[in-house]
């Protein structure tokens, strides 16, 4: 586990032990997003326990651990993501490798853990990029807090748009790499 100087939270690579409580945040999640207009991002049991078991095979899937509980869940990778190679009404800021956030999930009564997961990751990759649907306001708003900066859309596979976000750090911009 790592956990942030002076914080309460740590950061875990989820296990399929975790795969139900995980399950549970995202009906959490769907349902903290209709309930604030927002009912289109992940509909029909998007994300699908399927798509999470591949994500924790693949040590991608993380929780943010806080007194011994799950309180959030996503999936975070050093990669690029594919659907993030065109980009329209704007640019991405810095065209460097990258690491990606997908599926970030808070339980519910959690405070601050989204907020720790983003922060975790940007401080291992220093160079941050996220999507989010466009009336994911709640995000959006948290993202700009963090510092992340609009920077147009992206479609995904299906051709959803979605809006992309960028946060990187003027040291990794020089370097132009992710160690």
């Amino acid at each position: 586990m790592v956990s942030q100087k002076g914080s309460r939270m740590e950061i875990r690579k989820a296990t399929m032990d975790d795969l139900e409580e995980l399950m549970g945040i995202y009906a959490h999640a769907r349902k903290f997003m209709a309930e604030h207009g927002n009912a289109g991002q992940w509909k029909d049991g998007y994300p699908s326990a399927k798509r999470i078991s591949q994500d924790i095979t693949e040590g991608k899937s993380h929780v943010c651990m806080d007194k011994g509980h799950i309180a959030a869940v996503f999936y975070f990778a050093k990669e690029e993501d594919p659907t993030y190679a065109v980009i329209e009404d704007g640019a991405w800021k810095d065209p460097s490798p990258y690491a990606v956030v997908h599926r970030i999930a808070s339980a519910e009564g959690s405070k601050g853990a989204a907020t720790f997961s983003l922060n975790w990751a940007y401080t291992k990759a220093g160079h941050l990029r996220i999507d989010t649907h466009e009336r994911n306001i709640p995000m959006q708003s948290l993202l700009k807090k963090l510092g992340f900066v609009h920077c147009g859309t992206i479609y995904l596979a299906d051709g959803r748009p979605r809006l992309g976000f960028e946060k990187v750090s003027a040291a990794k911009a020089t370097q132009g790499r992710i160690e």
